[in-house]
C-alpha cells in the first residue's frame, strides 16, 4: 500500500463520516491528506496529523476526531493497526501483504513508475544555458546543462509537456568580434581589441581556410562577415556535439536573428502597445514596467532607432507565448539576479500573470578544485574551464551526478578527486553501485534456475523489518518526484536515490535472497527477487530523471 493510495483511503473515510453526520467540514473534505514515513521506529508504518488540521473547523477535540478516523481506517484492507499519539497523530500499520503489493505494482510500472499526472496537459519551455555561439561552453554552463535538463525530465515525469529550449545569442557586436578575432588569426594579425582568445579560434581559422581557402581572397568587409558566419556554424555544431555528448538534448535551438528577419519584435511590440504599456521620452521608447514593480521603466528603441536587448527579450517571450507555452522557465546565472524582476514585469506588461506564466530561476557558481586548487584556466579555451575537458577527466555520470544532487541556489566546489573515486563516500558510486549489484543478483538467479513472477508471488512473505523499510522507501518515490517536479529541485532526486540506496544494502545484509549450494528455492526467494527487481527499478528511473547511467556491472 502506497501513501498515496493510504490518503485515499483517508479521503474516503472522511466523505463517510461527513455523510454520515458524524463530522461536519465547513469547507467540504479535502481531496487529499498528507501521509509521511514516521521519523521514530514504533510508530507504524506511515502517519497523518488530518486530525490536528481538520478538528478546529470541525468543531473537534483533536483526539476526538481522529478516534473516528482511527475506528473507520482499521476496518480497510490492507490496514493492520490504527494508533493515536500525542494530541491527535495517526500511526498507521500495513498489513505485510499490502505493503509487499507495492513491489510486483513496481515491477510491472517499470519505466513509467514514479510518473504521475499532477502537471498533466501543461505545456511548460524550459530554457537554459542560451550561450553565446562564439566559444566553448564552459564551468558556468555545465551546472544549467544538468539541471536545466533533470529539471525538464522530471517535470516531464511528472505529466507535462516539456520544450528544451536553448536561446542562441547570434546578433549584436559580440558577433562581429568573433569573426574579426577568427580573421585575424587566419591572417596572422593581432587580436583586435576587445576579441576572442583561446586556441579554439586559431583552430576555427585554420579549418575554415582548409575548407574554403579562397575566403582569404575576398574584400576585407565581405571577408570578415564570412568568417563570422562559418565561424558561428562550426562553434555552434561543436556545442551542440558536447551537450549531446554531456546528456543534455534540446528540443528546440533558437535563434535571436529569427526574431528580427521575422516581425516577430515588431508584432511583440504591438502586443505591448495594445495593453498600453508603452510611451515615448527623450525620443526612445520605454516599456512602464514599473506599473508591475521592476525597479526603473525599460528601453526597448534608443533614440538613435537602434533595438535594445531587452526588446529582443520580450519579443522573445511573447513569441514563446504565441507557440502555446502556459509557462516559461528561465534558468539563469549567478551574475543575472536583477533580471528576476524585469522579466516578471515584461509579462505582465503583456497582459500575463507572472506568477502563472513565467518563472526565472538562478543558479549559483561552481568552482572546480584539483589538488585543494581551483582549476581556472583550459588548454584550449584560454582564461575558462571547458565542459569537453570537465567531461574528459570527470566523466558524463560524476559530473551530472554532482552538480544534480545540489539546490542550484547555493554556491558549490567540487574536488575532482573526490567526486571520482570509487568508493562507498562517494554518492554517484554508491548509487551505481546498488543498481549494479542488484544486476547481478537477477543475473545469477537466471545462471541457477531461480525463476520469479509478480503474478504468483506471495507479498505476505515479506514480513521481514528490513523488507518492509525497503518497501516503504520505495513506495515513497512517485511523491520524491512530484515534489522534485512542483519545486524545481531534481536534487531531491539524487538524495532520496543515495538513502534509498542505504535501505537496499541493509535489507541485503539481513535477508538472503538467492539459495546457498544445495539449498531448495523457496516462495520466499522469488518474492525476494520481485523486491530486489523493484528496487532496480526505481534506481535506474531515478538515474535516469538525473540524465546520469544504470550500469549493469561495475
Amino acid at each position: 500500500m502506497t501513501p498515496e493510495q493510504l490518503s485515499s483511503a483517508i479521503v474516503d473515510v472522511l466523505t463517510t463520516l461527513s455523510t454520515e453526520g458524524a463530522i461536519t467540514l465547513p469547507d467540504g473534505v479535502p481531496t487529499t491528506v498528507t501521509v509521511e514515513r514516521p521519523r521514530q521506529k514504533g510508530h507504524g508504518d506511515y502517519a497523518t496529523n488530518v486530525a490536528l488540521q481538520l478538528a478546529k473547523t470541525a468543531g473537534m477535540n483533536p483526539r476526538d476526531f481522529a478516534t473516528l478516523v482511527q475506528q473507520r481506517l482499521e476496518q480497510v484492507d490492507g490496514v493492520a493497526g490504527v494508533d493515536i499519539a500525542g494530541p491527535g497523530f495517526l500511526n498507521i500499520t500495513v498489513s505485510a501483504d499490502a505493503q509487499g503489493v507495492v513491489a510486483a505494482q513496481i515491477v510491472d510500472a517499470g519505466a513509467a513508475y514514479g510518473h504521475t499526472q499532477t502537471l498533466d496537459g501543461e505545456k511548460i519551455d524550459v530554457e537554459f544555458i542560451s550561450a553565446n555561439p562564439t566559444g566553448p561552453l564552459h564551468l558556468g554552463h555545465t551546472r544549467w546543462a544538468v539541471v536545466g535538463d533533470a529539471i525538464a525530465r522530471v517535470l516531464e515525469a511528472a505529466g507535462a509537456h516539456v520544450t528544451r529550449e536553448f536561446y542562441i545569442n547570434d546578433r549584436g557586436n559580440q558577433m562581429n568580434l568573433f569573426g574579426a578575432s577568427i580573421e585575424a588569426a587566419a591572417l596572422g594579425r593581432p587580436t583586435p581589441e576587445d576579441g576572442y582568445h583561446g586556441d579554439y579560434i586559431t583552430d576555427l581559422a585554420r579549418e575554415i581556410v582548409a575548407e574554403d581557402p579562397t575566403i582569404l581572397d575576398l574584400p576585407e568587409g565581405e571577408r570578415q562577415v564570412t568568417f563570422r558566419e562559418k565561424g558561428y556554424a562550426l562553434q555552434l555544431a561543436d556545442q551542440q556535439r558536447q551537450l549531446e555528448r554531456f546528456n543534455t538534448h534540446f528540443d528546440v535551438w533558437f535563434s535571436e536573428r529569427s526574431l528580427h528577419d521575422s516581425d516577430d519584435v515588431a508584432s511583440g511590440l504591438e502586443k505591448l502597445r495594445s495593453q498600453g504599456h508603452l510611451f515615448e521620452a527623450d525620443g526612445a521608447l520605454w516599456m512602464r514596467t514599473t506599473d508591475f514593480g521592476d525597479d526603473r521603466d525599460r528601453v526597448l528603441i534608443r533614440s538613435n532607432g537602434e533595438l535594445t536587448y531587452f526588446a529582443s527579450d520580450t519579443a522573445y517571450y511573447v513569441n514563446k507565448r504565441q507557440r502555446g507555452f502556459d509557462r516559461c522557465i528561465y534558468l539563469l546565472g549567478a551574475d543575472h539576479h536583477g533580471y528576476v524582476g524585469r522579466l516578471r514585469a515584461m509579462a505582465a506588461c503583456a497582459g500575463d500573470d507572472p506568477d502563472r506564466n513565467i518563472e526565472v530561476l538562478i543558479g549559483q557558481l561552481v568552482k572546480i578544485v584539483r589538488g585543494g586548487e581551483e582549476v581556472r584556466l583550459s588548454k584550449r579555451a584560454g582564461d575558462i574551464v571547458s565542459l569537453e575537458e570537465l567531461i574528459d577527466e570527470i566523466g558524463t555520470d560524476a559530473l551530472r551526478y554532482s552538480l544534480a544532487r545540489y539546490p542550484a541556489d547555493s554556491p558549490l566546489v567540487l574536488d575532482i578527486a573526490e567526486i571520482t573515486k570509487q568508493s562507498s563516500d562517494n554518492p554517484v558510486f554508491y548509487v551505481q553501485y546498488a543498481h549494479a549489484r542488484i544486476a547481478s543478483i537477477l543475473r545469477n538467479a537466471t545462471e541457477l534456475g531461480v525463476a520469479f513472477s509478480t503474478s504468483d508471488f506471495d507479498p505476505a512473505l515479506l514480513s521481514h523489518e528490513k523488507e518492509g523499510e525497503l518497501l516503504r522507501s520505495l513506495a515513497e518515490f512517485p511523491r520524491v518526484v512530484a515534489a522534485a517536479a512542483e519545486l524545481r529541485e531534481p536534487h531531491r532526486i539524487a538524495r532520496y536515490l543515495e538513502d534509498m540506496a542505504g535501505v537496499y544494502h541493509r535489507f541485503y545484509d539481513n535477508c538472503r535472497v538467492l539459495p546457498m549450494g544445495d539449498e531448495e528455492t523457496t516462495d520466499l526467494h522469488r518474492a525476494r527477487l520481485v523486491l530486489v527487481a523493484a528496487t532496480r527499478t526505481v534506481l535506474a528511473n531515478g538515474l535516469g530523471l538525473l540524465g546520469v547511467s544504470a550500469p549493469e556491472r561495475m
